[in-house]
């Protein structure tokens, strides 16, 4: 087994936004934890993620002081653009619904802030160290096996253990069979997810329908941009040479009729299949999962980060008024809290799937009813805006 040490009251599992927020809150209430992540410092630095983030992150971020970078570097976005078989039409989404921008700030960068943060104020981490197996977690002291590195394996040992290592993370792996329920949905859409160094062709975020598929373009900075291409499922990520990708992405944004992208090397490839997985509940005795661990929602409404940071604040928030007030009403009330949150997210990127793909003919009706009641309806224009923003 190794080493066994009695170590903290909170182990948490993962240092992406989710780990890395509940670890500052943690750490700000005098709440001593560590954070055990598989992967190496380095990765997490600079491994490229969604940069949408919603006012209520920002305001979260800046409610606890983790927001110095994202004041600096940030940029607020308030328009989409949407292009289609019927012509082009703009939301200024910031003067609609409840009034309020994104802001873009690149996920890596986030999270290179909040991990200056957190090892600045003391807190502890531990790289290159994989949770192999959570148990425990029906009595008051849970454990936690890890594996490094070079082989070793220790037990850490916590009053309370967070999940916040995705889908397939030790936290979830741990559960038994038939604990709990699993909603699963997969849409049926695949996208081919690119990073490019090219600066943003368009002010907007856009989204592009047409025949062959969709297309999508956001702006990450001033030199690189996030593009998508609907693509078939199971297609290999290096199926179309550079020139080919970006000849399709003109095809699919209608360039011809408003303009050539910025073209540059393609950084990063990914695979992406739409899908929808949520685990409830999100508690098990003193096991609670956050984030991606406690449901997957596709990208389509860039609401992952943002979700994984209000259950981060909502976590954090109980677990203060459990271990220094003795209240466990608000840890009680942790899971159905979050997943309120979850499906009203995972309901508005249902419907921007439907919104953005029409295959078979039937969902391509759907398709165009709703994109003609977007661009003219007021009422259904608020609507969207306060979906597309809030979590």
């Amino acid at each position: 087994m190794g080493s066994e040490r009695e170590s903290t009251d909170v182990v948490i599992l993962g240092a992406g936004p989710a780990g890395l927020v509940l670890g500052n809150l943690l750490l700000r209430s005098g709440i001593d934890c560590v954070v055990l992540e598989r992967a190496g410092e380095e990765h997490i630095r600079n491994r490229a993620r969604a940069g949408f983030l919603a006012a209520h992150t920002v305001r979260v971020l800046r409610r606890h002081g983790l927001d110095e970078g994202l004041r600096k570097r940030g940029r607020e976005h308030g328009t989409c653009e949407f292009r289609t078989e019927d012509g082009r039409f703009r939301l200024d989404y910031r003067r609609l619904g409840r009034g309020e921008p994104h802001t873009v700030y690149p996920q890596h960068e986030l999270v290179a802030d909040l991990l200056v943060s957190y090892v600045g104020a003391g807190g502890r981490i531990r790289f290159d160290t994989e949770a192999v197996e959570v148990g425990g977690f029906d009595g008051d002291r849970p454990w936690v096996t890890t594996k490094a590195a070079d082989g070793g394996v220790e037990r850490w040992r916590a009053r309370y253990v967070a999940a916040c290592d995705g889908r397939h993370g030790a936290g979830r792996r741990s559960l038994p069979s038939g604990v709990g329920r699993r909603h699963r949905h997969d849409h049926k859409v695949s996208w081919l997810g690119l990073l490019a160094e090219a600066p943003p062709s368009l002010d907007a975020v856009g989204y592009a329908t047409h025949p062959r598929g969709f297309a999508g373009h956001m702006a990450r900075s001033a030199d690189v941009t996030r593009y998508y291409l609907q693509c078939t499922r199971g297609a290999s990520v290096d199926a179309w040479g550079e020139e080919q990708i970006w000849d399709e992405l003109e095809l699919r944004m209608r360039s011809a009729d408003y303009g050539p992208l910025r073209r540059g090397r393609i950084l990063q490839r990914t695979l992406v299949d739409l899908e929808s997985d949520v685990l409830d509940p999100l508690r098990y005795g003193s096991l609670f999962l956050v984030g991606d661990a406690a449901g997957l929602i596709s990208p389509t409404a860039a609401k992952g980060a943002n979700l994984a940071v209000l259950g981060a604040e909502l976590l954090g928030t109980a677990l203060s008024d459990e271990l220094h007030r003795g209240d466990p009403g608000p840890l009680a009330r942790y899971s159905a809290r979050c997943l309120a949150h979850i499906w009203r997210a995972q309901d508005f990127s249902h419907w921007m799937i439907g919104l953005l793909h029409g295959s078979p003919p039937f969902q391509e009706g759907m398709r165009r009813s709703r994109m003609r009641a977007l661009q003219t309806s007021r009422t259904q224009q608020d609507w969207f805006a306060e979906h597309y923003v809030g979590v």
